[in-house]
C-alpha cells in the first residue's frame, strides 16, 4: 500500500498564474495545507482514490499519481512528496480532466471511468509524462508574480516548456505542446499559500498535454 505522504507525488503544473480575475482558495481564514494533503483529501483509508460527483477536486488527478507511484515507487513525480522542494504545480480537477478527456475522443462520464480510459489509451509512461508536465521545479510562483508574466516561457519536471499568456482581462492561460485542446485557463490561485510552504498549487480548467 502506498504511504499518504507519497501519493501528492504527481500534481500538475507549470507556469505562472494571477491576476484579481482568478478565484482564490482556500480562504485566508483557512489553515494552509500541504499539495500532498489536496490530492489525498477524498482518498480511502486504505490509500486508493475515492470518487464522488464533486467536479471541483482532484480524485481522477489522485487516481493518476497512484497509478504512476505503484508502476514505479521511484518514479521523479515523487518530488511533490517532499514538501522541502520549492516548485509550482497547476493542479487539473476532476472537471478539467473530463473535458480534456471529452476533446481527445475518449468517451467516459465518470470520474472512475475517465481515469481508466486515459491509464487505458495512454499507458502509464505516458501519465507520468503529463503529469510532470505540470510542475515547475525550483519556483514558487505566486498570483502576484504572475502580473507581469505574459509571454513567459517556464521549464517543466519533463524538460519541456509551456508558455504563459496574460489576458487583458487578468485571465491567465497556459499554451502546452498539444493544438487540438484548449489551452488551460488557471482558475484559483494560491490555494495552499502560506510563508512557510515552498510549494504552491493552481487550478486549472484543462489538463496540459505534452504531445
Amino acid at each position: 500500500m502506498l504511504k499518504r505522504h507519497r501519493v501528492i507525488a504527481a500534481l500538475s503544473a507549470t507556469a505562472m498564474l494571477g491576476g484579481s480575475a482568478l478565484a482564490l482558495a482556500p480562504a485566508a481564514s483557512a489553515k494552509p495545507t500541504s499539495l500532498g494533503d489536496i490530492l489525498l483529501a477524498d482518498t480511502k483509508k486504505d490509500g486508493s482514490p475515492s470518487y464522488d460527483r464533486n467536479k471541483a477536486d482532484f480524485d481522477i488527478l489522485t487516481a493518476a499519481v497512484l497509478t504512476v507511484l505503484a508502476d514505479d515507487p521511484h518514479s521523479a513525480v515523487s518530488v511533490l512528496t517532499d514538501p522541502n522542494v520549492k516548485l509550482t504545480a497547476f493542479i487539473p480537477n476532476d472537471a478539467a480532466f473530463k473535458k480534456t478527456a471529452k476533446a481527445l475522443g475518449l468517451k467516459a462520464v465518470k470520474e472512475a471511468k475517465v481515469a481508466n480510459r486515459l491509464v487505458a489509451v495512454l499507458g502509464v509512461n505516458k501519465v507520468e509524462k503529463v503529469l510532470l508536465y505540470h510542475v515547475v521545479p525550483g519556483m514558487k510562483i505566486t498570483s502576484k508574480m504572475a502580473a507581469a508574466s505574459d509571454g513567459a516561457r517556464l521549464e517543466t519536471a519533463l524538460g519541456k516548456k509551456i508558455g504563459v499568456n496574460v489576458r487583458d482581462s487578468g485571465k491567465i492561460f497556459l499554451r502546452d505542446a498539444n493544438r487540438k485542446v484548449a489551452n488551460p485557463q488557471i482558475i484559483a490561485v494560491d490555494i495552499n499559500k502560506d510563508k512557510d510552504n515552498k510549494q504552491i498549487a493552481h487550478v486549472i480548467n484543462s489538463v496540459l498535454l505534452p504531445f
